[in-house]
């Protein structure tokens, strides 16, 4: 498939974690301006409205094109805030109903929906979840972030039973599969790896290996710990932007590293465009 081809239905790439600070709304707006630049109408969901770092990040972009009157390609964008409704269950009827019509107005024009889900266990954030066709998972490469994910014996490291996440994520894969409808492509990325041959990273690759196992996810090569990621924010670019940056002039090995690491991700999730010729 082309770019220019339109899909039957737009592919939903959800950024799911109930931990904070993992890197999903930079994962997040790395994937749609990759997409965007290969030509895809990509549209954009921010579920997080308390710290809504996508939508700033769109926001600062919308920004930069204005004052650069540079053409970088934008996301159809959408914030949305959960219900204040006291009452659980006309909270949740409400928030499915804002949800699935901002899912419905993105997906008339867009061939991606990226979703970014804040990091609680709010009921959108399932109902998010529930519609993933891909679900990338960022954790920071530590037993702290592993925790999300399943239980650890520290003693003989291992795995001692599934987290809260783990079960919900398990739940509706086990719902898609009663619906007859696609399975949900759970990819874990783990960020901020080290360098270093240290024991805890030795550590943590023999157990997240033992636990993709268990719990059916892939593993991804995610972003290192680069101050690249966090300058560009204040401009709305990702490095797959650099040249319409004023620091396009000043790249460096680190800066091609980083843009490395992107492009790495794309090929895990078969979304470069190799993989999609």
């Amino acid at each position: 498939m082309t770019a220019n081809q339109q899909l039957s239905k737009p592919k939903i790439i959800v950024l799911g974690n109930e931990k904070g600070g993992t890197g999903k709304s930079t994962t997040a707006m790395h994937l749609v301006v990759g997409l965007l630049r290969q030509g895809y109408n990509v549209g954009c969901i921010d579920l997080d409205s308390r710290q809504a770092s996508l939508t700033r990040y769109v926001e600062n972009r919308r920004a930069f094109q204005e004052s650069s009157k540079s053409k970088v390609p934008m996301p159809s964008h959408i914030r949305l805030d959960m219900s204040n409704n006291a009452q659980k269950v006309d909270a949740e009827n409400e928030d499915k109903q804002v949800f699935e019509s901002a899912l419905d107005s993105l997906s008339q024009e867009n061939q991606y929906i990226v979703i970014d889900c804040p990091g609680s266990d709010r009921y959108m954030s399932v109902l998010a979840h529930s519609y993933a066709d891909i679900l990338i998972t960022p954790l920071n490469d530590s037993f702290v972030d592993l925790d999300v994910l399943a239980s650890i014996d520290g003693d003989k490291l291992e795995i001692t039973q599934p987290s809260c996440y783990s079960l919900m994520v398990w739940e509706q894969r086990k719902m898609r599969a009663m619906q007859r409808k696609p399975a949900i492509d759970w990819v874990v990325m783990r960020n901020r790896l080290s360098n270093l041959d240290a024991r805890n990273k030795r550590d943590m690759t023999k157990v997240i290996e033992k636990l993709s196992k268990r719990l059916s996810f892939r593993l991804a090569p995610g972003f290192g710990e680069r101050v690249i990621f966090r300058e560009m924010f204040l401009q709305g670019l990702t490095l797959l932007d650099f040249r319409d940056s004023k620091a396009s002039s000043s790249l460096t090995l680190s800066h091609i590293a980083a843009r490395q690491e992107v492009q790495q991700l794309f090929a895990v999730l078969g979304l470069d465009q190799d993989n999609q010729k």
